[in-house]
């Protein structure tokens, strides 16, 4: 049986994430500093190719910084609405999706590795 990928149209894609970030709890959100969430539809070819990859954290995470950081861009986490399309079938796997890669994604910016991200579950 083949599965249906869910769609969600760029705005309400938008909106489910704006209200992840809403429902983080407030410490982390005040510790979310000098930092853009944007939405792409996949990972730029010019890059590399990843389909699996669901989102993206580029930047200078927290404990990695000193004190000449100021002046530097924002960091950014990218989320790949595409990506997470693929392998959701419905609007709720959809939401949980993009909540977990946010989470994942905000996990690298406060310094946790892969390996410690997947203990945790994202």
């Amino acid at each position: 049986m083949v599965r249906e990928k869910h769609h969600m149209d760029r705005h309400k894609f938008a909106t489910v994430v704006k209200t992840a970030v809403r429902q983080l709890p407030a410490s982390f959100r005040a510790a979310l500093l000098n930092i853009a969430i944007t939405i792409d539809d996949r990972l730029g070819t010019a890059r590399r190719s990843n389909r699996s990859l669901m989102g993206l954290y580029e930047g200078v995470p927290l404990p990695e910084r000193s004190h000449d950081y100021a002046g530097l861009p924002p960091d950014k986490i990218t989320l790949f609405r595409a990506n997470i399309e693929a392998v959701c079938g419905s609007e709720m796997e959809m939401v949980e999706e993009i909540r977990k890669t946010l989470l994942h994604e905000i996990g690298h910016y406060f310094g946790l590795t892969e390996r410690k991200l997947r203990a945790l579950g994202y």
